[in-house]
């Protein structure tokens, strides 16, 4: 493609691997993320590999900290083309101890224990300031060397629970749900210009933020993880690799007409009814 990528959250596992990919089809990376020591390890991974990348720190809820890292860029590699915004997360602050609220809750004691009476704001502000102003900021960054130019886009990544909030937390499925809206937003704000705005939304991949919520130290499932396996009908969780052909499609100008979609890619976890 032969284009300037900047990839947000590109230091975590799900992102590091779309870096990589994309700098494997001829593109200039540009791998953001709040850790620079991350973000140089994807970085000299890519150009280990024959391709061309560099490690840059940023802070996608802080303006001046992107206006830094696009100098950084431009100066690198040009005027940016695509924009993939990958940096969000959850906060356990945001997160319900049970999934179902029940009448005994609400004399629970225990430390930690958490209803919806208990949800922390701060917490619930953190992860929709992380997962909707993150995407919003670096696009209004970003997109700038974009208007009135060919072949540029954005990719947000939302997720399956932004169709149907899963269970415990509604802080990050209402963020992500926001994430969508605002891709289809933008999609049509920024149709008279040239730049299209899509987004994936994944099912469940094991990360460095879920793992321990999902899997035991034995790598067997926790409860929950094995909920999650009996509602996918793929029976398995993703692999980084899953997001990556998606991901080219709509980064390549074989996509040039598509604008404004959210694609799951969740091996049929929101298409089944568990019936």
């Amino acid at each position: 493609m032969n284009k300037t990528i900047v990839l947000t959250g590109a230091g975590g596992v799900l992102c590091s691997a779309l870096a990589m990919a994309l700098a494997e089809q001829g593109n200039s990376v540009a791998v953001l993320d709040l850790r620079k020591e991350a973000a140089d390890k994807v970085a000299d991974s890519i150009i280990k590999a024959g391709g061309k990348a560099i490690g840059v720190a940023a802070n996608v809820l802080e303006k001046d900290s992107l206006i830094v890292a696009k100098e950084i860029v431009n100066k690198a590699f040009g005027q940016v083309d695509i924009l993939v915004n990958g940096a969000g997360g959850n906060h356990p602050l945001g997160t319900t101890s049970n999934p179902f609220l029940e009448l005994e809750d609400l004399a629970n004691k225990t430390e930690g224990f958490k209803t919806f009476f208990d949800l922390d704001p701060k917490g619930i502000e953190f992860t929709f300031n992380l997962n909707f102003l993150g995407t919003l900021i670096p696009t209004q960054v970003f997109a700038t060397d974009m208007v009135g130019r060919k072949g540029c886009s954005v990719l947000n990544i939302s997720s399956m629970n932004a169709f149907t909030p899963l269970t415990k937390i509604p802080a990050y499925s209402g963020a992500k749900a926001a994430v969508s809206n605002f891709t289809q937003w933008l999609a049509v704000h920024f149709s008279k210009v040239g730049i299209r705005v899509n987004a994936l939304a994944p099912g469940f991949f094991l990360t460095d933020q879920n793992r321990t919520l999902l899997t035991n130290t034995d790598g067997s499932l926790t409860k929950r993880g094995q909920q999650i396996i009996d509602q996918t009908p793929m029976e398995r969780y993703g692999k980084p690799e899953d997001l990556i052909s998606t991901t080219l499609y709509l980064c390549d100008d074989a996509s040039s007409f598509v604008t404004g979609i959210v694609i799951p890619i969740d091996g049929g976890f929101a298409a089944y009814s568990g019936v």
